[in-house]
Parts: C-alpha cells; sequence; structure tokens
C-alpha cells in the first residue's frame, strides 16, 4: 500500500515540481523572484536544495521575453516550468503563448514540440482589485493547442503537475491561491494524475453540481447543507478545463435531470456556458429543468471590502439556487442558509476559512 503524507495544496505542488525535476535533468524553473524569500508562495521553496542551480533562473519583469526564451529552451528538448505571482501576468505575454507554445506543434507537422508549464495564480480578498483577482481560464481554454488544469486538492494538485511537466503540449495550470491551503492526503514520492477531465467528489441522485478550483469546496459545502434539508446533490470537481470531458456529466446529468456550474470567473462566456450548452445538445431529453449557470458578474472586481458582499459565487448561492431549482420550502432554504452563515463565523467575505493563512 502507497503510504501518504498530510499536506497543503501549495507544498502539494511544491513537493511536485521538486518529484518531477529530480527524475528529469531536462526540467528548468523560471520565474520573477526565485530568489525572493516567498518563492511564489512557497511553491518552490528549496528548488536548489535538490536540483543544480543554473536550472533555477531568477527573471527580470519582462514576461514576453520570458515567456518567449522559455518557449525557444522548449522546442531545444529542455521543459521548462515558468510560475506567474498572477494569471493577469500572462496577459503581457498572450502573444507568444497564444501564437507560438499553442500553434507549432501544428504548423510544424508535428517535428516539434513544446513542452512548456506556465503557472498561473489567482489572487483573491486583501484588496486585490480589479487587475489581481482575476480568474481568466476561458481566455485560455478557447485556443486549440494549450491544455488548461486547475487543481483544487493536494493530491491531485501533486500529481497532475507531474504529469504536466511530463507532457509534450504546453500546459496552462492555473491555481487558486484560497485553495494552496487547503489539506489533504497525498501519496508519498513520484507519481501521476492523469489529464482527463472530472472527478466525482460526491454522488447524488437529484442535481449535479459542476465547479473547480475553489469553487469546488464551495459547491461541496452546499451539497453538505443541501444533504441536511434532503438534497442528495452530486459534486464534480472539473480538474481540466481544456479538454474538456463531459462524458461522468452526461452520465450525472441522465440520472439527476438537473444542473448547476459554477465559475471562478464571469457567468457570461465562461467555462460553465460551455458546459450548459453541451449537456443540453447530449441530455435535452432527461433534464427536467433548464440548467443553471453562477459566476461572477458582468463587471471588474472592486478593491473595497464594502463593495464584495454578494460578489463572489458562494455555498449560500449555490444552495439558493440549487433549492429554488428543486422546489424547496423556503423554510428548509431559509434553515440551511442560516448554518452556511453561521459556519463563517462572522468573517469578511474577502476572508477565506480557517486554513487559509494568507497574506493574500
Amino acid at each position: 500500500m502507497t503510504k501518504t503524507h498530510l499536506i497543503n495544496t501549495g507544498d502539494a505542488i511544491r513537493e511536485g515540481l521538486i518529484e518531477i525535476a529530480k527524475k528529469d535533468s531536462s526540467v528548468i524553473f523560471f520565474a520573477e523572484g526565485v530568489s525572493d524569500p516567498s518563492s511564489v508562495y512557497g511553491t518552490i521553496k528549496g528548488l536548489k536544495d535538490h536540483i543544480s542551480s543554473d536550472r533555477v533562473i531568477e527573471m527580470p519583469v519582462a514576461e514576453s521575453g520570458l515567456t518567449g526564451i522559455a518557449i525557444g529552451a522548449a522546442m531545444m528538448g529542455k521543459r521548462p516550468v515558468l510560475s506567474f505571482h498572477r494569471v493577469e501576468f500572462a496577459l503581457l505575454a498572450m502573444e507568444q503563448i497564444v501564437n507560438n507554445a499553442a500553434k507549432t506543434h501544428y504548423i510544424s507537422k508535428g517535428q516539434h514540440h513544446v513542452p512548456i508549464v506556465i503557472r498561473l495564480i489567482i489572487g483573491r480578498g486583501w484588496g486585490q482589485g480589479p487587475e489581481h483577482s482575476q480568474s481568466l481560464e476561458t481566455l485560455f481554454a478557447l485556443i486549440p493547442g494549450l491544455k488548461v488544469i486547475m487543481p483544487t486538492y493536494p493530491r491531485d494538485a501533486k500529481g497532475m503537475i507531474i504529469a504536466a511537466v511530463q507532457d509534450n503540449n504546453p500546459v496552462i495550470v492555473i491555481e487558486h491561491r484560497w485553495c494552496h491551503y487547503v489539506k489533504g492526503e497525498v501519496p508519498d514520492g513520484f507519481y501521476t494524475e492523469p489529464l482527463d477531465g472530472p472527478r466525482e467528489l460526491k454522488s447524488g441522485k437529484d442535481i449535479t453540481l459542476v465547479s473547480s478550483s475553489y469553487m469546488t469546496l464551495e459547491a461541496m459545502r452546499a451539497a453538505e447543507k443541501l444533504q441536511e434539508i434532503g438534497v442528495d446533490a452530486a459534486v464534480y470537481d472539473l480538474r481540466v478545463i481544456r479538454p474538456l470531458n463531459l462524458q461522468k456529466i452526461y452520465d450525472s446529468v441522465n440520472q439527476t435531470g438537473h444542473l448547476i456550474t459554477i465559475d471562478t470567473g464571469f457567468k457570461k462566456f465562461g467555462i460553465g456556458a460551455e458546459i450548459c450548452s453541451e449537456v443540453v445538445t447530449h441530455c435535452f431529453d432527461k433534464l427536467k429543468k433548464a440548467p443553471a449557470r453562477i459566476g461572477m458578474p458582468d463587471h471588474p472586481t472592486p478593491s473595497s471590502r464594502g463593495l464584495l458582499p454578494g460578489l463572489y459565487p458562494d455555498a449560500v448561492k449555490i444552495l439558493r439556487e440549487a433549492g429554488e431549482m428543486l422546489g424547496v420550502s423556503n423554510e428548509k432554504i431559509v434553515l440551511a442558509t442560516e448554518r452556511l452563515i453561521a459556519d463563517r463565523k462572522g468573517l469578511p467575505v474577502d476572508v477565506p476559512d480557517p486554513f487559509f493563512t494568507g497574506p493574500f
């Protein structure tokens, strides 16, 4: 039996990167802040204790340039891992990512590969505001030639980051800062998790909840409270945004007849919209109600804490949407909502549960 140990998602990513770097000498690391004490929120801390220092490269604040260098290195046989402190920083390198990394294999008729991993981190709360708190997975998932993953839990995070580095395609890894502090059992040593699609976290016969990244935690909280009022919800962690493999979702919706998607990003033009479209196409005759989408509203995120209540999708919104879809009495919905709010113990909306240890 494989031995496991209890760590958080951030440390699991770090373990995975160290494991693959020790196993494969072609793996190299680029970041703005490799030598900074924070080490990209601790996720690349101590790399030089395990591999030679010339494989851990400090880069200037020039995102397009460093991404281009990494793409070139990948085409010449290296396996670069780029770590950006925020999703938004990759916007400065979109031409490199979209026109070079994603298309090289296609335009070279398969003669060239770009085995590159680009880690992008979502910030939230603590005044991150409109420019440092976005969840832009839709932008990357739109592009053929890119793989896009959003791990939530430690076991997936470690195994999937290793698999991403081993993959011969460019892989965008989007990590939610609040997920870095989720704890779970992780196998010791080297292992991979397939980049193949959704994972069922909870079975259920009444309604299907599909989410990714931090919203999976909110979906699980909502499902627990729904269970207390007699609603049996299935919960799926999407894990992989592109390629989008939805067969497990179809199977679940064919049983439940109800679907709610929960996006970390915007509701309009979001991943949830694509899922709902595909489910309607494949499961139309099994649907009992129109699918519902939950996501960010159609405007930038304010910096002020006073403007944040009601902005983010959360377990309360999921619970209310599910209750309304299934015709649950208002009294039961109010009771379950009160329990969810009480569980937060008065924490502001931009401060996560106590497992988080910030600062942002």
